[in-house]
């Protein structure tokens, strides 16, 4: 039985009884006999107001308001709620002088100055509450790791993409110790997971399983704690948005490589660990006129041009690698381009003579 349904037979009952008294009132005191009909009709009239009405008096704008306050932070929410509280104290110390204040002054400055003041209560302490929550953590004690060292990023939560469990290179990367913190795995991005194991496309089907596989190997990782939580987010569908959402609430960061899910991120404030930048970062860096070795394995696209590899994937564009085809030779570095899809090198082959 839905909330509306009982909503509806409750507003039935109340604006029926209220409406049949005001019609049994209104028929002794307004209008003529008989006073059974006015009571009939105005009694009918409530129940059909309280039928339509109801849900969206009650359980409707209780709906909108549930959902608006899980969609902010919890750090937001306790901080108006302090600042609301501070804010009513401050409001009633000043109530009293402002009752002793000739009418009507008396009666309605009182009022204004706690809506003021608890307006400006909440305001302050929403825009300051990094500040004042950072005043509050700095007087804990610190967590201490295995070592007995400090550890700054015990508590530290990195929210995972499916993405990345589907790429793979997070097993590497985490047994490396580089992410600092727990991963944390919402129980909307494993359902993504295996609806893409069990899609009847075999390309899809292979990646989800992989992902799968991957996560097992995070699992069995002494070093790197994996958490999985049915932690989830109202109002909302899709799984970015529940991953962006998640991520202010808890603080924080996303690990993804899908390239739209890093924009939205980024444009509301959520940090984001992506891993491709990680490997662009952490590729070789080689300025013009250094001397490298690659492999020539294909044609390039302009005359004469070849084409090959460096070990970490980089493109090496070569000018007449064409006649060293199928060859490993030396070149000398002429310039490296940065694009959106990686970094790429031109060179030409090293003279000899």
């Amino acid at each position: 039985m839905s909330s509306d349904f009982v909503a509806r037979i409750i507003g039935m009952i109340v604006f029926g009884v209220f409406a049949g008294y005001l019609g049994g009132t209104w028929g002794e005191n307004v209008f003529p006999d008989p006073t059974i009909v006015y009571t009939v009709v105005l009694t009918l009239s409530g129940v059909l107001v309280g039928l339509v009405l109801t849900p969206y008096l009650t359980t409707r704008p209780m709906r909108t308001m549930r959902s608006l306050l899980g969609r902010l932070e919890a750090q937001t929410l306790v901080a108006g709620l302090v600042g609301l509280i501070v804010g009513l104290v401050i409001a009633a110390l000043l109530a009293f002088p402002l009752s002793l204040l000739p009418a009507p002054f008396g009666e309605i400055l009182p009022f204004i100055g706690v809506l003021i003041v608890s307006y400006f209560g909440v305001a302050v302490f929403v825009m300051r509450q990094n500040d004042i929550f950072s005043i509050f953590r700095d007087r804990l004690p610190r967590k201490k790791s295995a070592d007995g060292s400090d550890d700054d990023f015990t508590g530290r939560k990195i929210l995972v993409d499916t993405s990345v469990i589907i790429d793979g290179r997070i097993a590497d990367i985490a047994r490396t110790g580089f992410l600092s913190g727990s991963l944390l795995i919402p129980r909307f991005v494993l359902n993504e997971l295996q609806y893409i194991a069990d899609s009847a496309d075999g390309l899809r089907r292979q990646r989800g399983r992989r992902g799968m596989e991957v996560l097992a190997q995070l699992q069995d990782e002494p070093g790197v704690p994996v958490q999985i939580s049915d932690i989830d987010v109202e109002g909302t569908r899709e799984v970015d948005d529940k991953l962006v959402i998640l991520a202010r609430q808890l603080k924080s960061p996303v690990l993804t490589n899908d390239y739209n899910l890093n924009r939205i991120a980024e444009l509301q404030g959520v940090p984001v660990l992506n891993i491709n930048e990680l490997a662009n970062s952490v590729k070789a860096v080689l300025l013009p006129g250094e001397l490298i070795k690659v492999d020539i394995i294909q044609e390039g696209k302009e005359s004469g041009q070849g084409v090959g590899y460096l070990d970490d994937g980089t493109m090496v564009v070569v000018e007449g690698g064409v006649e060293h085809l199928s060859k490993e030779i030396y070149v000398n570095v002429t310039k490296v381009l940065q694009t959106a899809a990686g970094r790429m090198i031109f060179a030409r082959p090293e003279d000899r003579s």
